[in-house]
């Protein structure tokens, strides 16, 4: 409830009643001179810019304004009929657009080297450079993310999450899978060990229904809100192969019916073919990767309308820039499997399988043009710049449940509304200047580079 809905239900139940007495007058009296102070009335304010990208239309709206009344979004219009007396912060020659959404994301790993990083750094640790990173990831016009499992033994991306919520620090929206469920020898667990060492994994080693089950439960009573599995093994962990297939059927179908029983998505990472068919036909909401693509697969995660995120870049990322270019499972996926994965991504979005934007960075400082240029693979498969900036706005807030408030500027949607300098429309890759960022309604980032005092941690409410 809004300061003015509060004293104006307060003074209408005062005025009610019958013969106040002269101390109930002033009362009123008073609550009148509060009600109408410009301090308690709804802001209105007005975002123009020579473009908006709306979030679902192909093309842009010219020469207009978003007016925003506290944290939504209460009309389009032109520029030229904004009210004479409203708040008009003009951007110019900009572009408006939704806030940005990462569908994969691993914030608590600070290192390069995933299966590890969790043993060096406790949680709360972890949790603190976290934060930061959250703030600076939202001054880059990120407004929302998934965690798509972490390296950590706790739950530190719940606390975060719940920090944020209760507003005494500033972030992202976020929805959140604290771990990823592996089979013992899977791509979760510490394979390059002796068996005699007794390290904790960074995800969660489970075998048999029983232990999946229980498994589920206790993501879900520690604040997880989807459920992550590797389906497969992963590129980057020791001792399995992309090409394996994890689970048993039996034991895949007790993650889904287990999760559905509660209501929680299911992400699935998936690489081999078999292991995203599985995937796919067990009800997973959607596939993480999906290398090895092919028709058949293509055709059941259009009809069932599953979402892929396939983290294209991050690939590019370290065979060419991150220093792992000499590790023979890299050389080979550059050279021989992702020209081989771009054409089948081609065929996916052609024939209108769900395409998101997932990173699947962690918080190692990278600059903030490294985490836009999955917008530009995207466009290497075959987008448009407007449907790949959609797979990061309106297609990723449908995956997560968001749309009826946010990944599109409607009215009265959430405020989550970010300005890029020019037009990413002409060039992808633009999308790294932002400019201005508005997150519900509150000012985050403008344009001569002042930012509100939510870039470190508020005050405790």
């Amino acid at each position: 409830m809004t300061n003015k809905n509060y004293w104006l239900k307060l003074l209408l139940l005062t005025s009610g009643l019958r013969g106040l007495c002269p101390s109930r007058l002033r009362l009123t009296s008073l609550l009148l001179l509060i009600l109408l102070h410009p301090a308690l009335k709804a802001e209105t304010l007005a975002l123009s810019a020579d473009r908006i990208i709306i979030g679902n239309q192909d093309q842009p709206l010219l020469d207009s304004a978003v007016i925003i009344e506290d944290d939504k979004i209460r009309r389009l219009l032109k520029r030229d009929n904004i009210p004479a007396d409203m708040r008009i912060i003009d951007l110019g020659d900009a572009t408006l657009m939704p806030g940005m959404i990462d569908a994969h994301t691993h914030p608590l790993l600070s290192t390069g080297d995933y299966q590890t990083n969790h043993l060096a750094q406790s949680s709360a640790y972890k949790s603190l450079r976290a934060a930061a990173f959250f703030q600076k990831l939202v001054h880059a016009g990120w407004t929302g993310l998934r965690v798509a499992g972490d390296g950590d033994v706790f739950y530190g991306n719940t606390d975060i999450r719940r920090a944020i919520d209760e507003g005494f620090i500033m972030g992202p929206r976020m929805a959140v899978a604290n771990h990823y469920l592996s089979i013992t020898g899977g791509g979760g667990d510490l394979n390059y060990l002796s068996p005699e060492q007794s390290m904790i994994a960074d995800g969660l080693v489970v075998d048999g229904v029983d232990e999946l089950r229980k498994a589920v439960r206790t993501e879900i009573k520690y604040g997880s809100d989807w459920i992550k599995i590797l389906a497969t093994g992963a590129y980057l962990s020791a001792g399995d192969s992309p090409k394996n297939v994890s689970f048993s059927p039996e034991e895949f179908q007790t993650v889904m019916d287990e999760a559905n029983r509660q209501g929680i998505p299911v992400m699935a990472h998936a690489h081999a073919t078999a292991g995203i068919k599985q995937a796919v036909l067990g009800g997973a909401r959607s596939i993480e990767h999906g290398t090895f693509l092919d028709n058949e697969v293509i055709n059941l995660m259009a009809a069932r309308e599953v979402w892929l995120i396939p983290t294209i870049y991050i690939g590019d990322y370290y065979a060419l820039e991150g220093g792992l270019r000499e590790d023979d499972r890299n050389n080979y996926y550059m050279e021989h499997e992702r020209p081989v994965w771009i054409k089948w991504l081609k065929k996916a979005h052609k024939k209108g399988v769900k395409i998101g934007v997932g990173l699947d960075f962690g918080s190692q400082g990278y600059a903030p043009e490294i985490f836009i240029r999955e917008f530009a693979t995207l466009v290497e498969i075959g987008m448009t710049p407007m449907e790949a900036i959609q797979a990061g706005t309106r297609v990723n807030a449908e995956m997560l449940g968001w749309d009826d408030r946010l990944g599109t500027l409607e009215v009265g949607k959430l405020a989550d509304i970010i300005a890029i300098k020019g037009n990413p429309l002409d060039n992808i890759d633009a999308l790294k200047d932002v400019s201005f960022v508005m997150l519900g309604g509150r000012i985050i980032r403008t344009p001569d580079g002042e930012k509100n005092s939510s870039k470190g941690l508020l005050q405790l409410p």
